[in-house]
C-alpha cells in the first residue's frame, strides 16, 4: 500500500509516535513541528505535532485520516523536537510528556478541553457565523466542551474555530485532568480508644451479650488482634462472615 503519512506526537504520557494518512497536497504543505487536529480511539480529539513525514504505512493498524492542519507554519523547529528526544531518554518519559509540558495549553486543543466565555469580550463583529454560533451557546451555559462544540456546529473539524476563537480573546480555556492512576485504598479496623481497658471492655462484652453476632465480630477481632498486625476489614468480614452489616 503507498500512501503518505506523518508520525505525530500526542500529548498523552506514551513514548511512541502515531502515524495518520495525508493526501499529497497535505503532504507538500506539512513540515515537522506543525500542528494537526486528530482523532484518536473512538471519542478522543488532540492536537498532534509532525514529528516525522514519509510514505510507510503502518504495520498493525490502518492509519486514519488527520482531520485538520492546524498552522500555516512550525512553531517548533527541529533543533527543540530533538532536544524533546534528549529530555525524553534522559529523563525517562514520554515524549508526549515532554510535548505536553513544553507548550502553553492553549496551543494543545483535546476532546477534554472546557471553554468558558471571556467576560471582557465585546466585539461580536468579528467573530463568523460558526464562532459566533459557539460564543452564543457560552451565553447560556458557563462552559462548552470539544464534544459540545462538535455537536452545536454539526462537524468534527471544529478546532481550528476554537483556536480562532482564543486568538480573537473571544474565549479561554481550562484543561480537564483525568487523573488515570487510582490509588489502592485497604480499610483496617481498630478498636475504640473508649474501650482500652479491662473494665471498658467487660462492659462492652456485657452489653453485647444479647447481639450473638455482634459479639462474634468483637471476639473474632481479638483474636486476628493477637498476632499484633493492623487487622484488615476484609480479612476480619472473612473470618466472622457478617462483617458487612455493621460499619466500623
Amino acid at each position: 500500500m503507498s500512501g503518505h503519512f506523518i508520525d505525530v506526537i500526542l500529548p498523552i504520557p506514551i513514548q511512541k509516535t502515531f502515524t495518520y494518512s495525508v493526501t499529497q497536497s497535505e503532504y507538500k504543505f506539512l513540515k515537522k513541528g506543525m500542528r494537526v487536529a486528530v482523532s484518536f480511539g473512538k471519542t478522543k480529539m488532540y492536537t498532534g505535532l509532525v514529528f516525522k513525514l514519509h510514505q510507510i504505512p503502518p504495520e498493525t493498524y490502518d492509519a486514519k485520516e488527520i482531520l485538520q492542519i492546524l498552522d500555516d507554519k512550525p512553531i517548533v523547529t527541529e533543533h527543540q523536537l530533538k532536544h524533546w528526544e534528549w529530555v525524553s531518554t534522559y529523563y525517562m518519559c514520554g515524549l508526549g510528556d515532554v510535548y505536553r509540558a513544553a507548550l502553553p495549553s492553549a496551543f494543545l486543543l483535546e476532546s477534554e478541553t472546557i471553554i468558558f466565555k471571556n467576560e471582557s469580550f465585546d466585539n461580536k463583529d468579528i467573530l463568523n457565523d460558526e464562532e459566533f454560533l459557539i460564543y452564543e451557546a457560552l451565553q447560556h451555559q458557563s462552559q462548552l466542551t470539544i464534544h459540545q462544540v462538535v455537536d452545536i456546529l454539526g462537524k468534527k473539524k471544529v478546532l481550528p474555530i476554537i483556536n480562532e476563537l482564543i486568538q480573537k480573546s473571544a474565549v479561554y480555556i481550562k484543561e480537564e485532568i483525568y487523573e488515570q492512576y487510582k490509588p489502592k485504598l485497604i480499610k483496617y479496623v481498630r478498636l475504640s480508644n473508649n474501650y482500652n481497658s479491662e473494665n471498658s471492655l467487660e462492659l462492652l462484652m456485657n452489653e453485647l451479650s444479647r447481639a450473638a453476632k455482634q459479639r462474634e465480630v468483637i471476639m473474632t477481632f481479638f483474636q486476628l488482634s493477637a498476632s499484633k498486625k493492623p487487622i484488615k476489614v476484609k480479612d476480619l468480614e472473612k473470618v466472622s462472615k457478617i462483617i458487612k452489616k455493621f460499619k466500623f
